[in-house]
């Protein structure tokens, strides 16, 4: 069965791509094999919103089962934000290191308890007829004031995880991919594409 997972974020696909790798059922695609379609805009206000609008877009477009994620970050003590801006948290074309450098500034002032967040993940599954499934991942931990690795993507540098010594940054792929809010949402998942 073809799948497509609805991004053109490189990270992402490579994550997902790792993660769904025991189903060899699966022939996995993603919106790089299909440079013609267009992304809807993301108008949600939360990350389910966001992930069943990408899913069922691209199956009903692209005539194939799809599978989008929305995910960012959660900071309570800054009102939830970044949030379902957490990729353009510092503008529309801003880049990682951009909004990283931002949530630094704007958590300048907080220490400890008011550095708790946690990461966010939602993932839709459609098919070409409509939404199948949409499922949730979290992950808690707090923001440092220094960025830590190199590994990961968007806010991974200063994330980290609770019970760990290692931010996202600096864990290796295959523990990240283990422990983070798309892993657990995606073995919620994979449950259900064993099935189909």
């Amino acid at each position: 069965m073809e799948l497509i997972i609805a991004t053109t974020n490189v990270h992402k696909i490579r994550e997902i791509r790792a993660l769904l790798k025991p189903l060899h059922q699966l022939d996995i695609l993603s919106l790089r094999d299909f440079p013609e379609y267009s992304q809807p805009p993301e108008t949600g206000t939360t990350f389910e919103e966001n992930a069943i609008l990408k899913a069922t877009d691209a199956a009903r477009a692209l005539n194939k089962w799809a599978v989008a994620d929305d995910s960012g970050l959660v900071v309570p003590a800054l009102g939830g934000a970044p949030g379902v801006y957490s990729a353009r948290y510092a503008g529309e074309r801003a880049a990682d290191i951009d909004n990283r450098r931002k949530l630094l500034k704007e958590m300048a002032d907080l220490e400890e308890i008011g550095r708790t967040a946690y990461f966010e993940c939602a993932i839709a599954l459609a098919s070409p007829k409509g939404l199948k499934k949409c499922v949730k991942g979290i992950c808690e931990g707090m923001i440092l004031t220094k960025e830590r690795g190199r590994n990961g993507f968007g806010y991974d540098p200063l994330f980290l995880k609770h019970d760990y010594n290692q931010t996202f940054g600096e864990l290796e792929e295959s523990v990240k991919n283990q422990v983070s809010h798309r892993g657990k949402a995606l073995e919620k998942l994979k449950l259900i594409l064993e099935t189909i």
